[in-house]
């Protein structure tokens, strides 16, 4: 059973662990170091460059291609299969590039460990290696150091230790030796332990080592890491769906058509083979994953204009599904800093924006001097609370060092967690004054007097209460109440020791001010914009319940009535698995959470089907980061190691990019299956004018015709497609969801009748050719036939390039020429085309004839027909079937 040293005294653990307060020996440390091994964190082995690229072609589509490439070459069209081939290994060396990046998650753990610690060992003190620490290490700890492993603490002056990238709390935590009686406190509360890799912000401490490298708080976040497998998105999801019913379609239909040529004595067995290979050429759409590559490439650019830059290429697409997102609330939602928000003085609570400061005002001076941080070129350094307080004058301009000269310091008490107060003895034109805030109940406790409006009177009990319902209404908004009081010193109080009982008594309450780490001002509008985009925000949070529902509150994520929508860690400890994937869509607020309780809540809703997305700061975060079907890593205020778990950094930390990158997502989505729809009803077409070719004895296209349109002729309009701008109310939509794929929405059925119509087309205007001929001798007749086949193909699916510009939605709308790259796509499409008809260099190779002007009126009038009749098709599904 693993021991819980938070309930043992420092004795106790000094003896569990076997260590002294003198430290251990060297002969102690030597076998500790054998037995523990060093105090860092592991990881899996990486993969190689070469792993990582030959993994690449794992991908059934990429396996197609390769086939299509093999069929090629087989077919003598040397240059199609190399253009196929450049295609494939352009988009694995993009894969791998876009993979090596995202394994630096353990590596940037390691990284925020400090190098040197000092350590009492044989009743010295000495400075030793961090990674050399060892369990039974007694660590001494001051201000500015990183803890370097998990520790009880002994002995304590004044600690407090930032823990926000750990547990989630904004302000440093008090910390000192005490015994915990509490069985299972959550982790922001173990309040006589420290952890590895959080930062000591004030004070000093003596502390015994029990955990060294995978053993501590962080080293289990590394094991959840390393754990967590890479999340498939919906993307590589639908691609994959996409590439095996593709294959076995593929597959079905060159076998019938092999079958029946060689069945019915058609042509010789090679032929029929040919035949067969032609027509899987034309069904695999060769462009398609260059298509999505580049897409989501223009989609990166994109975001990448708007802050939110992406670390995994399919994370683009991902965004536009998210249906849930489960934010970080410290330095995410809010602003990671401490801020001023009310002030209480003359029995007056005044907004801060409102209050008119001063520097004769007694509260300001007690604000500014009962106060230990530094002001540095880098900016103000100290306790965050502290520092606030300095912070508030200085942004209303006020000159603060002037205040401190005019009244320099003398002495001071020091905070500690018992009296839960600091003073500060300072001196102003020969007259002494003790200056001191802390909690406002233990400041009333000691107070005999109040100022009120510059007058000093007798404190009443109706004044006590009047601050003591005040400070309970600040505290219940979750702002973090200080209390202010002073009084002047008499000459033989100058001259005794600055102890708290010769001091803090009898003091002149002065006032008291609320702080609160305030929500980012966008936020709120970014929060209501998910909401009527379907998708559902949660916060998830290391602070206390009260501070997290308040913010919560602000900003819109539940209502103020809602009391059942905000749960605690504890409470979820008490829950199953099963039981918490029951009931998570009754809760938006998670407080007090612990790292491994911020991947339960995304499983559980992942259990649901829904696609989610986490965002966070902390190392804290990073498994969750990980498990999230996306994970959103802030830029500015996030640890290297939450970055590196993160598809997608924002580098303004601002809440509202994300609803931007959403909405990029959304676009992302909508534009390749516009490409999709544009490219399998193209191949559809030409499978099915293959197929009938075959089965009517007619000549059919050659391999090189088909790969010609299907590189040229599909692949440039659809690639301009990727850059459609979104529809105007793309964000008023539902998510689609983790069940929604690219065939959806009508697209699948659009595939189908706009493939057989582009099909039954071209057979049609071979079948006019056929019939009713331009030239006399067979030869000549089957070669218009199939020129002019070949080139309503070409042109229908120029044509039906317009059409694919929206789903359900008219050509005929300003809109339709609004993209200059999709135009110029089209208009060179068009040329090199026509290059292979008109251009006589090319007819033999591309096995065509010239053709007339009358022939040339019969093969635009098969394009034009192809945008009537999906116009026509398209006009009574707006109207009785996909109507808003």
């Amino acid at each position: 059973m693993k021991t819980k040293y938070y309930q043992l005294t420092g004795e106790q653990a000094l003896a569990e662990l076997k260590s002294s307060a003198n430290g251990l020996t060297e002969a102690e440390v030597k076998a500790r170091q054998e037995k523990y091994g060093p105090n860092v964190l592991e990881s899996k082995k990486h993969t190689t460059l070469l792993q990582k690229f030959i993994a690449q072609f794992k991908d059934l589509m990429i396996v197609i291609l390769m086939v299509a490439a093999l069929v090629a070459m087989l077919a003598g069209e040397v240059s199609d299969a190399l253009i196929i081939f450049l295609v494939v290994i352009l988009n694995a060396v993009f894969g791998v590039f876009q993979e090596a990046k995202a394994e630096n998650a353990i590596d940037a753990l390691q990284e925020m460990t400090t190098p040197y610690s000092r350590v009492k060992r044989n009743g010295v003190v000495m400075q030793v290696k961090s990674d050399e620490i060892v369990p039974g290490d007694i660590v001494l700890l001051e201000a500015g150091d990183i803890v370097p492993a998990d520790m009880r603490i002994l002995e304590s002056s004044s600690l407090k230790i930032e823990e926000a990238a750990l547990t989630g709390e904004s302000v440093p935590v008090d910390k000192e030796s005490s015994v915990l009686t509490e069985k299972e406190p959550p982790l922001g509360e173990q309040s006589n332990l420290c952890f590895m890799n959080t930062s000591v912000t004030y004070g000093t401490a003596e502390a015994v080592v029990f955990a060294t490298g995978m053993q501590t708080q962080v080293g289990h976040i590394a094991t959840m890491l390393d754990e967590v497998d890479n999340s498939v998105t919906p993307l590589q999801k639908n691609i994959t769906h996409l590439s095996k019913v593709l294959t076995v379609l593929i597959l079905i239909i060159a076998v019938v058509i092999f079958v029946f040529g060689v069945m019915t004595g058609r042509e010789s067995v090679l032929d029929m083979l040919l035949t067969a290979i032609s027509l899987a050429v034309a069904a695999i759409p060769e462009g398609l994953p260059a298509i999505v590559t580049i897409t989501l490439a223009l989609g990166t650019q994109t975001m990448a204009k708007r802050k939110a830059l992406v670390r995994k290429l399919p994370a683009v697409e991902t965004l536009g599904t998210t249906e849930i997102i489960a934010s970080d609330k410290t330095g995410t939602l809010t602003q990671n800093k401490m801020t001023v928000e009310q002030l209480y003085t003359d029995h007056n609570l005044v907004a801060a924006d409102s209050f008119k400061v001063s520097p004769e005002k007694r509260l300001a001076q007690i604000m500014i001097l009962a106060n230990d941080s530094q002001e540095t070129p880098d900016g103000l350094v100290g306790d965050p609370t502290e520092t606030a307080l300095i912070q508030y004058y200085l942004d209303r301009q006020m000159d603060v060092k002037q205040v401190q000269n005019d009244f320099p310091r003398i002495n001071s008490i020091p905070f500690d967690s018992e009296r839960k107060m600091m003073s500060a003895i300072v001196s102003h034109a020969g007259q002494r004054y003790l200056m001191t805030k802390g909690a406002v109940d233990e400041i009333l406790q000691r107070t005999t007097k109040i100022e009120d409006n510059g007058e000093v009177r007798p404190i009443t009990q109706a004044d006590k209460d009047k601050i003591l319902n005040t400070n309970q209404e600040l505290a219940l908004e979750a702002l973090r109440v200080l209390g202010f009081a002073y009084k002047p010193l008499t000459e033989a109080e100058s001259n005794v020791e600055a102890t708290s009982d010769n001091f803090e008594n009898d003091l002149i309450f002065a006032g008291m001010i609320g702080m609160i780490d305030p929500q980012r001002p966008e936020v709120k509008d970014a929060v209501a914009e998910a909401k009527s985009a379907g998708i559902r925000p949660l916060m998830i949070t290391g602070d206390h319940k009260d501070t997290a529902r308040a913010i919560a509150i602000r900003l819109g994520i539940i209502q103020p009535n809602d009391e059942s929508g905000v749960i605690t860690g504890r409470d979820l400890d008490a829950m199953s698995d099963e039981e918490l994937k029951q009931n998570v869509a009754k809760y938006s607020v998670y407080a007090r959470v612990a790292p491994e309780h911020k991947v339960r809540i995304v499983k559980a809703w992942q259990a649901h089907g829904k696609i989610v997305a986490m965002t966070g700061d902390g190392v804290n975060d990073a498994p969750a980061l990980k498990t999230a079907d996306i994970g959103v890593g802030m830029g500015i205020t996030g640890t290297e190691v939450s970055k590196n778990a993160s598809d997608i950094v924002l580098a303004d930390d601002n809440f509202a990019t994300i609803i931007l990158a959403v909405r990029e997502g959304r676009k992302v989505f909508a534009n390749i299956q516009k490409a999709i729809q544009y490219l399998l009803s193209a191949n559809l077409g030409e499978v099915l004018t293959l197929f009938m070719m075959t089965m009517l004895n007619w000549s059919i296209f050659a391999p090189v015709q088909i790969l010609w349109i299907n590189l040229v002729t599909d692949t440039f309009p659809a690639i301009a497609l990727g850059v459609e701008k979104g529809e105007k109310d793309i964000m008023k939509k539902k998510p689609r969801g983790s069940k929604s794929n690219f065939l959806s929405n009508g697209v699948g059925s659009s595939i189908i009748y706009q493939g057989i119509l582009e099909g039954v087309l071209t057979l049609g205007v071979y079948w006019i050719a056929i019939n009713y001929p331009f030239h006399e001798t067979s030869a000549q007749i089957h070669a218009d036939a199939l020129t002019m086949s070949y080139a309503t193909l070409g042109v229908i699916q120029l044509f039906h390039a317009f059409n694919s510009k929206s789903i359900h939605g008219t050509i005929f709308s300003k809109e339709t020429f609004n993209n200059k790259y999709f135009n110029i796509a089209v208009l060179a499409s068009a040329v090199l085309l026509a290059m292979t008809i008109f251009v006589p260099a090319f007819n033999s190779t591309f096995h065509v004839t010239t053709l007339a002007l009358e022939q040339w009126g019969i093969v635009l009038g098969a394009g034009a027909l192809m945008i009537i009749i999906v116009e026509v098709v398209k006009f009574f599904q707006r109207k009785f079937i996909y109507k808003d």
